[in-house]
């Protein structure tokens, strides 16, 4: 089975088959057993004995090694394909309307033309059915035009602000 592990910025390939261990394609002799209670694992890597603490958290594992601690995230490589199938396509460089998914009321606009926006930086609050609604950004940018104030009633799909 492969595996993927990010600790920091840094990812490895793990391969575990019933005969070896390959980390990024290379065989690594490791021995690990379980010590004790669930979360502790004694490991004999590099002719040396080491004791670690695993926690985890579905896919999210604290690993605690003497003083050190690292945050370790792992996909298996099913659930790395599927959540790259999920990933939205990139939104396009240039002008993008920003739209209301529903038609409403606007109670607020949160930025004026010119602003730096981050994506999913709020922008509108839109009430539709006594709700309000946060409209946020999709990709990061800068405010070309407010189309819409506050009070005014908007039909859905009807541009709010432009971005560039």
């Amino acid at each position: 089975m492969k595996y993927f592990a990010r600790i920091g910025s840094n990812e490895y390939e793990v391969e575990i088959t019933d005969s070896q261990i390959l980390l990024d394609g290379e065989p690594v002799n490791v021995d690990i057993v379980r010590s004790g209670t669930p979360e502790l694992f004694s490991i004999l890597f590099g002719g040396q004995s080491h004791e670690l603490l695993v926690t985890s958290d579905r896919f999210n594992y604290t690993v605690s090694i003497r003083s050190q601690q690292f945050q370790v995230q792992v996909q298996d490589e099913r659930s790395r394909r599927l959540n790259q199938a999920r990933k939205m396509p990139s939104l396009p460089a240039g002008e993008l309307a920003v739209v209301a998914p529903i038609p409403g009321l606007v109670v607020k606009v949160l930025a004026a033309a010119g602003d730096a926006i981050e994506e999913g930086q709020p922008l509108v609050i839109l009430e539709a059915m006594k709700m309000e609604n946060e409209i946020r950004s999709m990709r990061p940018g800068v405010i070309k035009s407010v189309e819409v104030a506050p009070g005014q009633r908007v039909e859905q799909n009807a541009v709010l602000i432009v971005l560039e």
